[in-house]
């Protein structure tokens, strides 16, 4: 945590802290020099939470610090299994890693509630529900008809903000490449390299069969407002991964919370983004304006909301989905050249643009989570060896340290994926961290197996319908029967709007008919 500074801005202080706990990470989670003399590089984010803002008790906590450049090719996806990432971007991972902090966080009180006693008992203390600073029991009871939804929410008095050391790839950034390029004429866009990257549309428009539906990240640059795909080398396969810009403005419609998260946390205000901060140099009015706000590209959605079942006019406007544009802030770039020296240097001249040459982005993605904030003695401690190398970052617990290198864990095959090389946050481990609060918080509900057991007496207190505790596949968890659940009814259309809005976003499914058991290895390793 760091207390405020009254002579430092709010963005300032956020960038110090998080710069701070990168800096803290050993040596080999960082950016180096080749022994060809080339100079890494690497765009880094964190998240922070802020407590009581702009109070006398206003607390900062870091809960993820990341780093990362690259993605999965479309072509690898199927072979992923749940075990490999398929963006671990600096900015995706920086939201994922979100959600597993959250997860872990509501996993933990849980456990302690269990413990102490069920917190919807009228003979339960209220006082002991929750005693996390993060999140608390909802504040409204549930109506007698209503369909079972999320039990948490996160408390009212925290705003959460992502600081990124470089503007998101994408539309958010299409200015600052343009004025990178010695010619900065749009690139002409060539024939599409399969089917599945034509736009369906008007058969009979030649111009429109012609061009592709998902852009590459950095070409064409006379279309703006569009998605577009994560950029790669002209050569590269291609990649189904949404650019980090377009994610982000899908996450100002669908809060911070993923699937699995949204099961167990209601979206509140405070699970949205309040503030993307940015080196200074890093920002494009423009540019951000159209990819962000609501006179931009989304500017169809301003004032829409999408209010959980059962929610009177009053609570809709608490609980729900809605377009909730977060701010852009900026630092000095100043503070920013004092504080981050694995910046990609910026071409301004003949000797830099040598320079530049020999800078490639890092093979090590950083990964960084803080620990629950709730000590549970019911849970078991955690034994993952890089946890134990680095079980206190400044001043803050570990909860989860990877390097991570193509998708997996360093030190393992992508080609290959096994459960011991998954990063915990991989779409196996996410899912299997539910499946384990379900089971410890309601072990009448689901047995050692993970296997549903009288599901009808106890996931009301969840607010899981049976289909998504039963499901055998990663496609069926996802797919849950919205009639059993408004609360995913709600999130289903809040995102099918702000897609249809958004336009052409691909969707990337070719890696979901895998169930739990592949986080069970093959081989139990030696002891």
């Amino acid at each position: 945590m760091e207390n405020p500074d009254p002579s430092r801005s709010l963005p300032s202080r956020i960038a110090s802290l998080v710069h701070g706990h990168f800096d803290g990470l050993p040596s080999r989670s960082k950016p180096t020099v080749r022994s060809d003399g080339t100079k890494e590089w690497i765009p880094m984010s964190g998240i922070v939470i802020v407590k009581g803002e702009n109070t006398p008790s206003e607390k900062l906590t870091c809960v993820a610090v990341t780093s990362g450049a690259k993605c999965l090719s479309a072509s690898q996806v199927p072979n992923g299994k749940g075990l490999v990432l398929h963006d671990w971007h600096a900015e995706i991972l920086a939201l994922r890693a979100f959600n597993y902090w959250l997860l872990s966080e509501s996993r933990s009180v849980l456990a302690n509630e269990r413990h102490q006693g069920d917190p919807s008992d009228e003979n339960t203390e209220p006082s002991i529900s929750t005693s996390s600073p993060y999140i608390r029991r909802r504040q409204r009871p549930q109506h007698p008809n209503e369909h079972p939804s999320p039990p948490f929410e996160l408390q009212p008095d925290i705003t959460i903000y992502m600081y990124c050391t470089c503007a998101p790839c994408g539309d958010a950034s299409m200015e600052l490449c343009m004025a990178a390029q010695d010619d900065p004429t749009p690139w002409e866009v060539k024939s599409p390299r399969n089917k599945d990257t034509m736009n369906p549309t008007d058969s009979h428009n030649h111009e429109q069969d012609q061009e592709p539906k998902l852009l590459d990240g950095r070409g064409y640059f006379s279309r703006l407002g569009i998605v577009r795909r994560k950029p790669a080398r002209a050569d590269a396969d291609a990649t189904m991964s949404k650019s980090c810009s377009d994610k982000l403005s899908l996450r100002q419609i669908s809060s911070l919370l993923s699937f699995e998260t949204s099961l167990l946390v209601a979206p509140t205000e405070s699970a949205y983004l309040a503030g993307v901060i940015l080196p200074e140099r890093e920002i494009s009015d423009v540019a951000c304006l159209r990819a962000f706000s609501d006179q931009g590209r989304l500017k169809e959605l301003k004032g829409r909301s999408w209010p959980l079942g059962g929610c009177d006019d009053a609570e809709s406007n608490m609980y729900g989905y809605r377009f909730r544009p977060f701010q852009v802030l900026s630092i000095p770039d100043g503070q920013y050249d004092s504080l981050w020296k694995f910046g990609k240097t910026q071409a301004g001249s003949s000797d830099e643009v040598e320079v530049q040459e020999k800078c490639k982005p890092a093979t090590v993605s950083a990964l960084w989570v803080a620990a629950p904030s709730v000590s549970s003695p019911g849970l078991s401690p955690v034994v993952d060896t890089s946890v134990k190398s680095l079980p206190v970052l400044r001043g803050s617990k570990t909860g989860v340290y990877e390097n991570i290198i193509s998708g997996v864990k360093q030190g393992n095959k992508a080609s290959a994926p096994q459960a011991r090389g998954a990063s915990a946050l991989s779409r196996a481990k996410l899912w299997g961290i539910w499946r384990e609060i379900v089971r410890i918080s309601y072990p009448e509900t689901v047995d050692e197996e993970g296997n549903a057991n009288n599901p009808e007496e106890n996931l009301e207190k969840l607010a899981a319908p049976t289909a998504i505790v039963e499901a055998a596949t990663y496609r069926e968890f996802k797919k849950a029967p919205v009639t059993e659940m408004a609360a995913i009814a709600a999130r289903k259309s809040a995102i099918q709007e702000a897609k249809r809005v958004l336009g052409g976003w691909v969707a990337n499914v070719d890696d979901a008919d895998w169930g739990l058991d592949v986080l069970v290895d093959p081989k139990k390793r030696k002891r």
